[in-house]
């Protein structure tokens, strides 16, 4: 094992993974600024990048992000108490009061530094986890494997905001939405409606920035500009960096909560932050500054959101289980260069994952050291407006998802599950598991082929490793149980979110905005259509190539009918008379001090809040789809000259001078891309 980290810190003298590295890591500090992106858009922006190159340099580039965006992420949250990402907001409540009292680059430096040592904290936990899990990962056969899927999309439906049935309904939909294809056991064509396109089963990067990142623009393009002045960037770097030494007990406390919370399928790093601020807290002897500029609540959480990326890598390597949306796609790539997590990646890629190793302890470094650089720079870019960043983010998405396969089919799909994607974060639905369950599905149905080929009935159910699993995955259910109960007699709750870091910020307005609606109440009808049909259309499979559809179909129908009686009881009860009324509550929980709130939604949203959100997304969604004809019709990059100033113009009411510099810029982008990148551009009828 000493030799292969040797080898592969050896690796990375080789110019072209150090360039690859840099791209990450600069690539992951800007995305990580733009809210509602973080680590999820990062790597989905990023992978198409990556399609031709060898599983080196790809890892490279998209460890570098990934190991960077909870880095860059603290500027906007200290600066303008606007946080990046989800985690961050837990920063906000000492940071941003911190520099409120003029204290920017005391609490910036904190937080850099500490960030920092999360990530060096995390790359060792992964390197101790290598040789301490490989006898374990290789005594595991396919009914283990086959067992350690299913953890990974119920752990993370289960843990996901606390309503365990959606959680599971959004995984069994991925699911589903991951067995479009031709079946990896009998090589017969299901769900695919006779086209071609369908029959290649359908491109990840599209379904993670369809869900994901069209969704999170079409909620955010009519978000309102930062009202609020930001603080100026004052203070002293060295006061933060000598201060930052006296707190080393919380970094390493952090850091280890933020692997725990990482290990954990479906905790993520928002999790991961609020526990590092609650031990925080805990273990004051004086509470009375937290929230009011406590270094100490700065240094827990940010040592915690970077080691939970790393912690996170463990159980995806080496027991094919993401914890969260990033490392899902991460593993989507391995499979894709036929490098299969678990007792293959330990044996045969022991030097790759090593590189990953190297790599994100050195992205952790160079990420901290370029904020100290370039945190006035980096600020500016807080304050532009989502809508103006919008047809940018478009553009590159879009193009990203075109690379995979080279077909124009790939847009619409992306579009679509744009459109689901918006709904689902609307009505409370995590999409999270939704993901996990698309990249899970084919390894899922490979192992339960094997196990039920190679075991007679449920016999293979009785093996110690199943059985382990099988309770790991009891307990969490038991335990959700357990706060329901609690929550029903009374029981005040601790106002944490338990979610996963990609579904949102602090402050999102259109989060759950449409829970308790109508809207809800279609979603979970739509659900029950689509297993309905699903079970129905499996009837015509072969017996091998319906075992896996007929499953997820049944058990999905079963958690969206128990969906439907779930959102028919809320709305009677709404209409019993006790309207539950929007509260307002500190960011923190119980423990925080109100520097930030949050309206918790419920089905008394006003009416015309969500009415605006509706025609603004719908409006979103159209544009997306006229730029796809005008693509059909003249090519990308004039379809992007066309769109970018319509949008910037009418949409993002930018004022003409800089619609035209802003679509000139693009437009050389897309045009040199080609010549800098593997990249082509979509071409149209009239090219």
């Amino acid at each position: 094992m000493t030799d292969a980290a040797f080898s592969a810190l050896g690796s990375l003298a080789d110019p072209s993974l150090l360039l690859m590295l840099a791209i990450g890591v600069l690539a992951g500090l800007v995305i990580g600024l733009i809210p509602g992106l973080g680590g999820t858009g990062a790597v989905a922006i990023l992978l198409p990048v990556t399609f031709g190159m060898d599983p080196e340099p790809a890892l490279a580039m998209l460890i570098g992000a990934l190991a960077v965006v909870h880095t860059s992420d603290t500027v906007a949250a200290v600066l303008l108490g606007a946080p990046g990402s989800a985690s961050a907001s837990v920063t906000m409540l000492d940071g941003y009061s911190m520099a409120r009292q003029g204290q920017a680059k005391r609490a910036l430096s904190l937080a850099f530094l500490s960030s920092m040592a999360g990530g060096l904290i995390g790359a060792v936990g992964l390197t101790l986890a290598i040789p301490l899990a490989r006898p374990l990962v290789l005594s595991f056969g396919s009914p283990e494997l086959f067992m350690l899927t299913v953890l990974g999309v119920s752990l993370a439906a289960v843990l996901s905001r606390g309503n365990v049935v959606k959680g599971l309904t959004a995984g069994f939909l991925g699911l589903l939405l991951g067995l479009v294809g031709t079946s990896p056991t009998t090589a017969e064509e299901r769900f695919s409606f006779g086209s071609l396109f369908l029959s290649d089963g359908l491109s990840l990067v599209a379904v993670a920035l369809g869900v994901f990142g069209l969704a999170e623009i079409a909620s955010r393009v009519g978000q309102r500009r930062v009202t609020e002045k930001p603080v100026a960037l004052t203070g002293g770097w060295g006061s933060g960096i000598r201060e930052w030494l006296t707190h080393w007990t919380h970094v390493i406390r952090g850091s280890l909560i933020g692997i725990w919370a990482g290990i954990l399928p479906g905790v993520g790093a928002t999790a991961g932050t609020w526990l590092a601020y609650g031990q925080a807290v805990a273990t004051a002897k004086d509470k009375r500054k937290f929230g009011k500029g406590d270094p100490r609540g700065i240094v827990g959480p940010e040592s915690a959101n970077n080691s939970v990326e790393a912690g996170d890598l463990i159980p995806t390597f080496l027991f094919g289980i993401p914890g969260g949306v990033p490392s899902a796609m991460l593993l989507g790539m391995l499979l894709t260069y036929g490098i299969q997590p678990g007792p293959a990646i330990v044996t045969d890629h022991l030097d790759l994952m090593y590189l990953i190793v190297w790599a994100f302890a050195i992205a952790s470094v160079a990420g901290a050291f370029l904020c100290f650089l370039a945190t006035g720079s980096l600020a500016k870019l807080t304050k532009v407006p989502f809508a103006v960043l919008g047809p940018g983010l478009l553009v590159v998405m879009l193009l990203g998802a075109y690379q995979e396969g080279g077909q124009l089919g790939d847009l619409w799909v992306m579009v679509a599950l744009g459109v689901a994607g918006f709904f689902l974060k609307a009505t409370g639905m995590p999409r999270a598991p939704f993901l996990i369950g698309f990249v899970l599905a084919i390894p899922m149905e490979r192992y339960y082929y094997l196990t039920a080929s190679l075991y007679e009935g449920t016999e293979w159910m009785t093996r110690p490793g199943v059985l382990a699993f099988a309770a790991l995955l009891v307990v969490p259910v038991l335990w959700s149980l357990v706060k329901k109960l609690r929550a029903t007699s009374g029981a005040a709750d601790d106002g944490h979110r338990d979610e996963h870091e990609s579904e949102g910020v602090a402050g999102d307005e259109l989060e759950g905005s449409l829970a308790g609606t109508p809207w809800s109440a279609a979603v979970a009808v739509v659900a029950v259509i689509v297993f309905g049909g699903a079970l129905w259309m499996s009837g015509s499979f072969s017996e091998e190539a319906r075992l896996m559809p007929r499953l997820v179909a049944g058990f999905g129908l079963v958690a969206a009918l128990v969906l439907i009686c779930q959102e028919a009881r809320a709305r009677l009860r709404g209409a019993g008379g006790h309207p539950v009324e929007d509260v307002h509550e500190p960011v923190g929980g119980s423990g925080a001090t109100g520097l930030a709130t949050r309206v918790r939604p419920s089905a008394d949203t006003p009416a015309l809040t969500r009415h605006h959100d509706l025609v603004i997304a719908a409006r979103t969604f159209a544009a997306m789809a006229a730029f796809l004809v005008l693509v059909m019709v003249g090519g990308y990059l004039a379809a992007t000259l066309v769109f970018t100033p319509a949008f910037l113009l009418y949409a993002a009411r930018a004022r003409p001078r800089t619609a035209i510099v802003y679509t000139l810029v693009l437009g050389l982008v897309l045009l040199s891309l080609p010549s800098l990148l593997p990249v082509d551009l979509p071409t149209g009828l009239l090219q």
